[in-house]
C-alpha cells in the first residue's frame, strides 16, 4: 500500500490551496483572489475526487463501500470508528461535500449569465437548470453573498481539521517515524505548500493558452511566488523539527528509521524531496524570477513531484524498515499501482479539461464588482 497511501496524502494535499485561496481570502477581504479563485477552486474537487478513489481501492472489496457509512442495517453492523480507513470515510465526504457547495455557490451567478449568452435551445436548458433561477434581483445578490462567506468560515476550518485527520492516520500508530506531535501543523502546511505550487502551474498554462495576460497579471504571479515561497519556508521548519525530535528522543527505533531515510533503499526519495521542494524555491527571492511564468511554472513542478517524493518516503520508509527486525522488507511499486497513479492523474486532467471547456473558469462577477469600485473611487 505504499505508492497507494502517499498518492493518497498527495492528492488531498494539492486540494488545499484552492480552499485557501477562494475561503480564506474571500473572509479577509483580499480581492485579488477574484483572478483566481474559480479553477482552484476546481482544482481543490477534482484532486479530492482522485484522493477519495484510493481508501475505496484499500477496502479490497470496493463494492461494499457504503458499509463505511453509519447507516441502520439489518445486521446492526456498524462502522469501526477507530479505523483509519473509516476516518479517510468522514474525512474525505466532508471536504468534498463542502468544496463542491462551495465552488457551486460562486459560480451561480456567472451560470446565469451563460444561459442568458446561449444560443441554442438546450444550451439554454442545461444552464437555466443550473442556475437554479438566478435573475440578478437585490435578494438574490444579499444572500449569495451572505450564503457565499458562511460556507467560506466553514470551509476555512475544514482545511486545518481533514490535513490533520490524515496525519493523525500515521501519528496513531506505533511506527517509528510517524510518532510526532509536529505531524498536524507539518501536514497542513506541506499540503499548501504542494498546493499552491499546483495553482501556480495551473494560473501559468491558462494565462498563456487562453490569452489571460489581463486577469491573471503578473502580481497574481509574483503573490502566488510569495505564498509558495511562505509555505515552502514552514514546510522546511517542520523537516528540521522532525529531524531535531528524532535526535533528542535518543531512541533507537526513531534513529534507524531515520538513518534509514537517509541512506536506506529509499534514500533516493528523502535527498530528491529535499532538492526538488527547497533548492529550486530559492528562486523565488528575487522579484523578477517571481513575475517570469516560465521560472515559476518550472520551481512549482519542481515542488510539486518533491512533495510526492516526501510522501513516498515517509510511508514506505517506516512501514518497511520499523519495530522488529523481522518485519523488515523492501518495496517497489507494482505496474498496476504506477497504472492506478497515472490514471488518477488522467482522471483530475480530463475532469479539469472538461471544466474549462463548459463551465466560466474566471469569476466574471466578482471581477465586475471589483472593477465598479476601483471606478468609483478613482
Amino acid at each position: 500500500w505504499g505508492i497507494a497511501i502517499s498518492n493518497y496524502i498527495w492528492w488531498l494535499g494539492i486540494g488545499h490551496a484552492g480552499t485557501v485561496i477562494s475561503a480564506l481570502l474571500l473572509i479577509l477581504g483580499q480581492t485579488w483572489r477574484n483572478a483566481l479563485n474559480r479553477f482552484a477552486e476546481a482544482m481543490t474537487l477534482f484532486a479530492v475526487v482522485c484522493a477519495g478513489l484510493y481508501p475505496i481501492v484499500h477496502l479490497g472489496r470496493p463494492w461494499f463501500v457504503y458499509w463505511m457509512a453509519p447507516y441502520p442495517s439489518t445486521m446492526s453492523v456498524w462502522p469501526q470508528f477507530r479505523s483509519p480507513l473509516t476516518w479517510d470515510f468522514f474525512a474525505v465526504l466532508t471536504y468534498l461535500t463542502v468544496s463542491l457547495l462551495f465552488w457551486y455557490i460562486g459560480i451561480l451567478p456567472d451560470l446565469a449569465a451563460v444561459r442568458d449568452r446561449a444560443k441554442t435551445r438546450n444550451a439554454q436548458v442545461f444552464y437555466g437548470l443550473l442556475a437554479l433561477g438566478w435573475r440578478g434581483a437585490a435578494t438574490h445578490w444579499a444572500r449569495w453573498r451572505r450564503t457565499y462567506r458562511l460556507t467560506a468560515a466553514i470551509a476555512v476550518p475544514l482545511v486545518v481539521s481533514v490535513h490533520s485527520e490524515i496525519s493523525l492516520l500515521l501519528a496513531a500508530g506505533p511506527i517509528a517515524g510517524w510518532t510526532s506531535t509536529v505531524f498536524p501543523p507539518y501536514f497542513v502546511l506541506g499540503a499548501a505548500f504542494s498546493g499552491f505550487a499546483v495553482v501556480s502551474m495551473i494560473a501559468v498554462a491558462l494565462r498563456h493558452w487562453l490569452g489571460f495576460e489581463a486577469v491573471v497579471s503578473e502580481r497574481h504571479l509574483d503573490l502566488l511566488a510569495k505564498m509558495t515561497l511562505m509555505t515552502g519556508l514552514m514546510t522546511a521548519y517542520g523537516y528540521v523539527s522532525e529531524v531535531f525530535n528524532a535526535l533528542y528522543s535518543g531512541d533507537g527505533t526513531e534513529l534507524e528509521t531515520l538513518h534509514n531515510r537517509l541512506t536506506g533503499p529509499v534514500a533516493w526519495s528523502c535527498w530528491g524531496a529535499l532538492i526538488g521542494n527547497f533548492l529550486p524555491l530559492q528562486l523565488l527571492w528575487v522579484g523578477r524570477f517571481r513575475r517570469n511564468p516560465v521560472l515559476l511554472f518550472a520551481v512549482s513542478l519542481s515542488v510539486a513531484v518533491g512533495m510526492w517524493m516526501e510522501r513516498y518516503m515517509f510511508v514506505v520508509s517506516s512501514l518497511s524498515h520499523h519495530g522488529l527486525p523481522s518485519s523488515y522488507g523492501s518495496y517497489s511499486p507494482s505496474f498496476w499501482e504506477w497504472c492506478l497513479y497515472a490514471g488518477s492523474i488522467g482522471l483530475f486532467l480530463t475532469l479539469f479539461m472538461l471544466f474549462v471547456r463548459f463551465l466560466p473558469i474566471i469569476s466574471a462577477s466578482e471581477l465586475k464588482s471589483e472593477a465598479s469600485q476601483e471606478a468609483a473611487h478613482g
